[in-house]
Parts: C-alpha cells; structure tokens; sequence
C-alpha cells in the first residue's frame, strides 16, 4: 500500500474514533467536556497508529484547545515551558553524554562481573544492568544499548529470549526509581506542583521506590530463570581503562549525586538547600558543554535531544490540566467515589489493577496525565491520601510488561526477533499481577507513612 494512502488511513481511523466518542460521551457530559474526551481519542489513536509523528500530535493541543474553547492558547502552551521540562532536558543531556562517552559499557561491565558466567547469573545481572542504566537514561535508549549484548550471549533460542525479556523488563522496572527514569514520573511531579502538593524530593523519591525495585528485580531474574540449565557460559571480559571523557562525565555525575543530596531535605536535620531540581539537572547538563570539558557538541548533538518526548510532557500537562478546568476531572471522580466505600487497601488494588492492565493498550504517559487529575479530584472529595494514590498510579503505568504496545523496552525485544507475543504475554501477566501485588503492600505499610 501507498505510503501516504496509509498514513491517511490511520488519520481517518483516528478522527472516526474521536467521532465517536464525542457521540458517546455527550449522552454523560456537557459539550466541552465532550470535546476534550473526542481530542484526547484523537490524539491517544494518532499516538498508537503513528498517523502522524508523535511530536506533531503532541502540540495540537495549542491548537486544538483553543479552537474548541478547553483552554485559551496561554493556559495551553504555557504547560509546554513546565520546570519538568527542563529537568528531564538536563537528565537527557546527560545520558547523551553517558552515550557518546560509552560510559555506560564500563558501568555494564562492571555490573555483570559481579555475577557468575551462568544463565541464572546472567539473567540476574542482564536485568539489574538494565534497570540501573535505565533509572539515569530513558528505557527506550536502555534496551537499544543493551540489546545487542542479550542477543550474542548465547545462541540458543529459549535463553536469548529470555536474555532479551531481561532487558527490557529491567529497563520498566528500573525507570521508576528515580523522577527522571521514565515520563510519568515527571508527570506525577509536574502534576503536584500545579496542584500545591508537597513535592517528592530527588533522593526521598530514591528511598521510596527502591525496595520496590529491588524485589521487582529478583522477581523478573527468578520467574525467567525457571527451568534454564546452570551451566557456565563465555563471555569476553573488556578491561579497558577509563579515557579522560569518561572520567570528566562520571565526575559531574558524582558532584550531581552529591548536589542532589545535599539539596534533599532530611527534617528534622536538615532542611536541604532549597534549590530547584530542573535548575540542577539543567545545570549538570550545560555544563557538558563547557570548554575544557567538551563532553558534548551542540551542532554534532543536537539531533539526539529527544524534542518530540518534551512536546509530549508539553501534551500531557496541557491534558492534565484540561481535565480540571473544564471539571471533567470532577465529574469523573465523582462516578469513582462509590468505589471509596472499599477498605483503602482494597482501593489501593483496584486502582493499581485499572492502571497496571489499561496502560497494556495505550500510551502511559497519555494516560496518567488523564488518570492523575482525576484521582485528585477523587481524594479532594472523599479525604483519601491524594498523594500516595497518585503515586500508586504513576508507578503501575511503567510496569506493564504483557503486550509489545505496552511500552517502547516491550517493543524493541519484540523487533529483536527473540522473543514473540505468546511467550511475552505469559511471562507479562504473572508480572503485572505481582507487580501490582508488591506495590499496592509497600504503598500501604510503607509510602503510606512517608506521604
């Protein structure tokens, strides 16, 4: 088929989709509300289908929404300039930097020596290498770093499948466990700070979410590690030194941990400097670009600052905050409240579970800018705590580990040919459920004592 018959093929099945829902949704809502639902159809099926390239759906909404009287163009493009913005460009520069320097085979290196040449050590240390690199780099550039080490450890098929899912799983479980690992993170904080909520710092973030991971990791090593033989395997160790690039990148990545430290609020003893994170990762990030340092190069670099993801943060703030002006949010929350009459544990799990299995179908990005405004609005009426549902439901939209659409890590180990849907769907389910599981009991008898 034509190119171009096909790209206008998906841009008709995306406005019958967004047709139909604005139908549907009049017979419930009023005509904005309706509207607003019938955009956000249009852009979650031009987002899935590609239609059109993901940055350029991703700035409709500043046309979009004014011209259907949601939000004015100030209130809409206003979302694109959002400090989390920043904080995630200056995240991003610097694993250009980790990228180009291929500091992060020395890290990887140092990470797998730590195992046995076994498939159980390798798997382990395939999964633990990825979630690590994939807390500081996006998931997506994670899994295409690592990939090729999966698919040449072994050449037998049922082990490199098994090496490839370890990658990708890593690289979800990982992304959590610091704000910049993955887009709902940076949603979540985005989200907070409009609202007036107190912000989750950089290193309480850290705290929070890594005996999650850490159990999330043995999970993943021990359910792929089923059934594999224990014999050793070879791999050629690299040896080689750190070059002056990699020692001038890992030391800003060394005084950025320790600024971030010192700038986290440990109370009663400390009440941190005060500064802005996105001041600070933006600042880490520039700095690469200083003489004498040289880490990177704007003309040669530029190309690789993923602009279309930062647009999207742009989208789902601007979708965030439709949700609350056009009162959508509210009316939504309001059809939610019967379910508050559930123990709060029992709610934990049920929004866990809505997130965790609707993020299989669609962007999670997309949808915990819609979800998140309407969980607050939910706690705002019945007194829930706002923040650790919220939480709950940015952490469930990255563990999605079933369907090849779920998440870009999901779909790079589907094209690597290793690995096909029967098998990434077994091995998914018994992971969202667990996942969902082990979240849902430390947000109730740990989270819940923090936020």
């Amino acid at each position: 088929m034509d190119a171009n018959k096909e790209q206008f093929i998906k841009i008709a099945v995306a406005l019958t989709v967004s047709i139909v829902v604005f139908a549907l949704s009049s017979a419930l809502f009023n005509s904005t509300q309706s509207a607003l639902l019938a955009l956000i159809a249009l852009f979650v099926t031009l987002w899935t289908n590609e239609g059109l390239p993901l940055a350029v759906v991703s700035l409709l909404p500043i046309i979009l929404f004014p011209s259907f009287s949601i939000l004015s163009t100030n209130e809409t493009s206003l979302n694109y300039a959002n400090p989390i913005v920043f904080l995630f460009f200056g995240g991003f520069l610097l694993a250009i930097a980790v990228e180009k320097s291929n500091l992060h085979i020395w890290i990887a290196e140092k990470i797998l020596n730590i195992f046995p040449n076994t498939p159980r050590g390798m798997l382990f240390s395939l999964v633990i290498t990825s979630g690590l690199l994939s807390s500081v780099l996006s998931n997506t550039t994670t899994t295409l770093l690592l990939i090729s080490i999966a698919l040449f450890i072994s050449q037998e098929k049922k082990l490199k499948m098994r090496f490839v899912l370890a990658i990708a799983y890593g690289a979800s479980v990982g992304g959590i466990i610091t704000p910049i690992g993955t887009p709902p993170n940076l949603i979540l904080l985005g989200i907070m700070s409009d609202k007036g909520m107190q912000s989750i710092p950089f290193f309480q973030w850290i705290w929070m979410v890594a005996p999650l991971a850490f159990l999330m990791f043995l999970v993943v090593g021990f359910l792929l590690s089923l059934g594999v033989p224990n014999t050793p395997i070879h791999r050629e160790k690299q040896k080689q030194p750190l070059d002056r690039l990699q020692k001038k990148v890992l030391t800003i990545m060394g005084g950025l941990t320790l600024l971030l430290l010192m700038n986290a609020p440990m109370k009663p003893y400390w009440n941190g400097l005060g500064l802005s994170e996105a001041g600070i990762l933006l600042g880490a990030g520039l700095l690469l670009f200083m003489p004498t340092i040289n880490a990177l190069d704007w003309m040669q670099d530029k190309g690789k600052i993923p602009y279309r993801i930062m647009f999207l943060f742009g989208a789902g703030f601007s979708i965030a905050n439709a949700f609350s002006a056009t009162g959508l949010a509210d009316e939504l929350a309001s059809s939610l409240v019967g379910m508050t009459a559930l123990s709060p544990l029992l709610l934990l799990f049920a929004v866990a579970m809505l997130i965790t299995f609707t993020t299989e179908i669609t962007s999670n990005t997309a949808l915990i800018s819609i979800m998140l405004p309407v969980i607050y609005s939910m706690a705002e009426q019945t007194g829930i705590n706002t923040s650790l549902f919220m939480m709950v439901a940015t952490v469930c939209a990255s563990y999605a580990f079933m369907l090849p659409i779920a998440t870009p890590p999901n779909a790079i180990a589907m094209s690597s040919g290793a690995v096909d849907v029967k098998n990434m769907m077994r091995y998914g389910l018994v992971l969202n459920l667990v996942g969902v599981f082990i979240i849902v009991l430390i947000a109730q008898y740990f989270w819940s004592n923090i936020l």
